[in-house]
This record gives C-alpha cells, structure tokens and sequence, in this order.
C-alpha cells in the first residue's frame, strides 16, 4: 500500500484551526491523507465573543467548554488532535498594555514549549507543517509564540541532538505559513457582493486599510483548490459558539460566490527539502515523489 501523507497544523487556540485552512485540511482528510492540529493552548483567556453565549455559566466553565468545542469541530474536519498543554495567554489591552500573567504561552521558555510540540511531531511524524507567520497572523501574543515553537520544532525534531528522550528524529520535508487575512481576496469579495446588488461587510475594512501596509497576497506560494470543502469549514468554526458569532463576517458572502470567486486557501512556502515548483497547488508538491505514493 502507499504511504499515507501526513498534514500538521499547528494553532495557538482552539477556533484557530477552524478558521485558518479548515477546508484545505478537510480536504486532504477526503483523499484519505492523515491530518493532525495541534492546540498549544486551552484558549482558557478568550472572551465570549458570541453575544448569545456571554452568560455566568460559560463565563465559569470556559476551559472546559472550549474543548468540548475543539472536540466537535475535530470530528466535523475528520482530523486528530493534541493539545500541547500551555495556558493562554490572553490579549492585552491599554495603553500601556499590562503584563502577561505569570506561567502564560507566550512567557514560557522557548525551548521548553518546542521540546512538547517536538515530541508531538516525532510521534505523528507529518511530511508537512503549516503555522502562522513572524507576525502571527495578527499580533496576538499567543499566535507570535506558536510561530517561535513551530519553526524550532521544526528544525529540532530532525536533530538527534536535541531532546533525544523526545522520541526517535524525524524530518519533516516542507515548512508553510497560512495566509488568509489577504486584502485581494476582500476586495474581490466585496466588489463581487456589490455587484450582485448585495450589502458588503468589507467596505469600512478596506477603507481603513492601512495603506503602508502590505497585502500578505504579496507572499502567497501556494493557493489550494479545496472549495468543496467550504462549508465543512463553516460547520467547524460554529462548533466554536464561544467565539463566532452566527451574524459575522465569516459568513456574509454566500458560497457559491465564494466557490465562485476565491475557491482556494492560501500558504506561503517557506522550508522545503524536496524539489518544487512555484506557484503550488498542493501543500504536498514535490512530497508525493519523495515518499513514492
């Protein structure tokens, strides 16, 4: 039999992995491939940001309603998952912004974080990882400390030097970011909704993009067909009824004008130890050939 692939997704919180490349991971789950997300996090600081869910006794069971959430949402994608065991760190507010809580995420010593995220990935053994990039994806303490572990664990799990009681070296073969706050893939949208004579979410947004600021369009490598998969994503992310609300954003521009329009998700390669060719279509380019499926 051929060697099945193997995709890991690495997150800060759970609702991260539904929100960031869900479809695409459903969609390699329908090519019978093995997909792994790893929550570095219990998202135990998350605010409630689903108006029908701030009561008392959410409020109260926080830590244990987001799992139960990361649970149904992990059965809707098709995926396994680990929790890395690390405490939220929660986003700081004001001017000027408070100090982290002690024993947080983002506070715990590098190579004490990246030596459990390294034995997930010699134990999983993934042919590909995908994270978020130096910022992030958006400046969220958390979400810049999962791309600081992410791209050590990459590099250590291969080093039979580096925590050798983690389980036996493993290398995984390609490195990628996930990009999907793209001011392109906005702009279609809203230009597209408009068109249709429908109302747009995104025309406050794009009128105060920052217009210093780059579009992350500019680093995509890798745009994945994965459109019929849309609506999986979307069930996953209502799983996490904490944190979506139903009337948001991520739910205005119908799907078959997303199909339509945008029917891709995008990465940004950034390591690869086998031969590819850019622009990709397929996270796991060149790795088919390596691993001779």
């Amino acid at each position: 039999m051929a060697e099945k692939l193997r995709l890991m997704a690495v997150h800060a919180h759970p609702d991260d992995e539904s929100s960031k490349g869900a479809a695409t991971m459903a969609r390699y789950v329908a090519e019978g491939h093995d997909v792994m997300v790893v929550t570095c996090t219990g998202g135990e600081r998350g605010s409630i940001l689903n108006p029908a869910m701030d009561r008392p006794d959410v409020l109260e069971n926080m830590a244990e309603i987001r799992r139960e959430e990361m649970a149904t949402a992990a059965k809707i994608l098709g995926i396994q998952h680990r929790w890395l065991g690390f405490v939220d760190s929660g986003l700081p507010e004001g001017d000027p912004k408070p100090p982290l809580p002690e024993g947080c995420f983002a506070l715990v010593p590098l190579e004490e974080s990246a030596e459990a995220l390294v034995r997930v990935v010699r134990e999983f053994r993934p042919h590909v990882i995908v994270t978020y990039d130096e910022n992030g994806g958006y400046p969220h303490p958390d979400h810049i400390r999962c791309h600081e572990v992410s791209v050590a664990a990459f590099d250590a799990a291969a080093d039979p030097d580096q925590f050798p009681e983690a389980g036996a070296p493993w290398q995984t073969l390609k490195l990628y970011y996930s990009h999907g706050f793209l001011k392109a893939k906005m702009v279609a949208f809203h230009e597209a909704l408009l068109a249709r004579g429908a109302e747009s979410p995104y025309g406050e947004w794009l009128a105060n993009w920052d217009q210093n600021r780059k579009d992350n369009m500019e680093r995509v490598t890798t745009q994945v067909p994965c459109g019929d998969y849309f609506e999986q994503g979307l069930e996953a992310l209502r799983a996490h009824a904490t944190q979506i609300d139903p009337t948001a954003r991520w739910f205005a521009v119908p799907l078959d004008l997303q199909r339509e329009i945008w029917p891709t998700e995008e990465y940004e390669l950034v390591r690869s130890l086998v031969d590819t060719t850019l622009p990709e279509d397929d996270l796991f380019a060149g790795v088919r050939e390596k691993v001779h499926v």
